[in-house]
């Protein structure tokens, strides 16, 4: 299986990131792909990546980000973005995105709305696929990809919208990926969104360490919990946990161009 969207680089993993790997491969993760956040991480994220079989990064800024960066910064910030990219090896532009509760905490909507053009910009003339962060704005983001082209495609991770919101933006190429909330008790949204995907656009991510799935809701997620997002997918879709595994891993392969699959990819073991 593949985690599509995993910080291993947040600061939650950093007395045990070694280990959590360790779980997460027993747990049949072979790979990561790992988003920034900011600016001030990207240089260790392409350390820790390039160090490390089977992690993948991207390159961006997080929208709950701006609110603590001045407005004046964003034009440099986005041209160092397109340098760091030039320098090769990140499979993806982002995490980028719209963000609601940012609006709220200082960076204006349409601001957030030009950075995220930046960053569409300089994903096309890389040929990269973004990862979005949306919260909240569906309907600015989907303005917005109305009127600016993704020739590499993208995901919306960890969706958080209505099966209709899917069908609404199926026309602009992009993945969904789900993570901890299909595990939910009384989850009814996501699993309904789930099944409103297309298979070859479907993609798992634990967002670690955030959105522990349950049993564990409460505590620090990590990647080895993905296979109970596979199994939360599963079951709304009504096919074995397993098969979630291996399609959801050829299409994180294909939009993020990652080398060819290992041998017994998509096994999606218990974890407790």
């Amino acid at each position: 299986m593949i985690d599509s969207h995993c910080h291993l680089d947040a600061r939650a993993f950093d007395g045990d990131r070694d280990a959590v790997l360790a779980r997460a491969r027993a747990a049949g993760v072979t790979e990561l792909v790992v988003p920034a956040v900011g600016p001030d991480g990207w240089a260790a994220l392409r350390d820790l990546c390039r160090a490390t079989p089977g992690l993948h990064f991207g390159l961006g800024i997080h929208p709950q980000l701006l609110p603590e960066v001045p407005a004046r910064d964003d034009d440099r910030h986005l041209a160092d973005l397109d340098a760091a990219l030039a320098r090769g090896g990140a499979v993806a532009v982002g995490e980028c995105g719209l963000d609601g509760a940012s609006a709220a905490a200082g960076a204006p909507l349409d601001r957030q709305v030009a950075v995220l053009r930046g960053h569409l910009a300089v994903a096309r003339r890389h040929r990269l696929p973004v990862i979005l962060h949306c919260l909240r704005a569906h309907d600015a983001l989907l303005a917005l990809l109305e009127e600016e082209a993704l020739p590499a495609g993208g995901v919306l991770h960890s969706w958080s919208g209505s099966a209709e919101q899917v069908r609404a933006f199926l026309p602009a190429g992009l993945h969904f990926a789900f993570a901890g909330p299909v595990t939910f008790e009384r989850a009814r949204r996501p699993l309904a969104a789930a099944r409103a995907v297309p298979r070859e656009r479907l993609l798992l991510e634990t967002d670690a360490p955030d959105q522990t799935p349950a049993p564990h809701r409460g505590g620090r997620n990590e990647p080895a919990y993905l296979p109970l997002v596979a199994a939360g997918v599963a079951a709304a879709l009504g096919i074995p946990a397993e098969e979630v595994g291996a399609i959801t891993a050829r299409n994180a392969r294909a939009l993020f161009r990652l080398p060819v699959a290992p041998a017994g990819e998509g096994a999606a073991p218990g974890v407790g």
